[in-house]
């Protein structure tokens, strides 16, 4: 079997992060790019990309274009475009999307369902 490797973003790019001491609790929409460092916790809809940073927590159900996650997630994922799992992430919930990368090390406990691309969806 061949080691599945996904290349990870650059913070620089971003238009925002979200710093490590941040902690969140509701519901968060955004339409730009985002990495999330801190603790998060309710509902996330992005028309955008989510990556969350290796020492991030977040329990929310998650819609986006592209979730990125390196972290911890408990809860939904669903993704219009992909989901990348890295080695370090742990994901409990089942998760959506028409393309879904796991790297060999990552930690999942949930339904993985890949469904052709919603062009109306989110």
């Amino acid at each position: 079997m061949t080691e599945v490797q996904i290349n990870a973003v650059d913070e620089e790019l971003l238009d925002t992060v979200l710093a490590e001491d941040v902690e969140f609790s509701g519901n968060m929409t955004f339409r730009k790019p985002l990495m999330i460092k801190g603790r998060i916790s309710g509902r996330i809809r992005s028309s955008s990309e989510l990556h969350i940073d290796e020492k991030a927590v977040v329990e929310a159900d998650i819609q986006a274009i592209v979730v990125s996650v390196k972290g911890k997630v408990k809860g939904n994922i669903s993704a219009r475009d992909r989901v990348e799992l890295f080695a370090s992430c742990s994901v409990d919930g089942d998760v959506t999307a028409p393309q879904v990368t796991m790297e060999t090390g990552c930690r999942f406990n949930g339904i993985c369902t890949m469904v052709a691309p919603q062009l109306d969806a989110l």
